[in-house]
């Protein structure tokens, strides 16, 4: 049962840390529009690839799902990038530790990691009609992290990490 510590490997600290790069810049958007209607994100190319719009909508907080199923009040009903920030944080402090049991969270975190991203991204095509690259690019960094906890998984427990 017990784990032991390792390199998180290039590939997953890699990821992680463009994850929460990305999550970080979504934060001071929509801080930033919360405080001033006109602030011109980087990522606001035109009126259909507008990442603060997305940021900004009620996609953008707690799914969408959050404030409908507990309240507006609800502790969970956090901006979506807050999720994003603890989600990285996660995947690299887990991607440091050798066990069974952590491939296992690292795959199930992945995997709801996966199915927010294609459900935001449902929302973000179909419901907002928009393109947000942040959103996009968070989206493939989900991918690569399911990618590589699946590979894990698979791998025998004796053999050291080395991507």
């Amino acid at each position: 049962m017990g784990a032991t510590w390792g390199s998180p490997g290039w590939v997953r600290l890699a990821l992680c840390l463009a994850g929460l790069v990305l999550s970080l810049y979504a934060l001071h958007v929509k801080a930033a529009r919360a405080r001033d209607r006109d602030y011109r994100a980087l990522c606001d190319v035109g009126t259909a690839i507008s990442c603060s719009r997305v940021f900004s909508s009620r996609w953008g907080q707690g799914f969408g799902l959050v404030e409908q199923v507990l309240g507006p009040d609800s502790v969970f009903n956090q901006s979506n990038s807050i999720f994003g920030c603890i989600f990285y944080s996660l995947q690299l402090l887990l991607g440091c530790l050798r066990g069974r049991w952590v491939s296992a969270l690292l795959l199930l975190s992945s995997l709801v990691s996966l199915v927010g991203s294609v459900y935001l991204a449902w929302i973000l095509f179909f419901v907002l009609h928009d393109f947000c690259i942040v959103c996009i690019t968070t989206y493939a960094i989900n991918v690569g992290l399911m990618v590589l906890s699946f590979r894990d998984i698979q791998r025998p427990q004796g053999k050291v990490k080395g991507h």
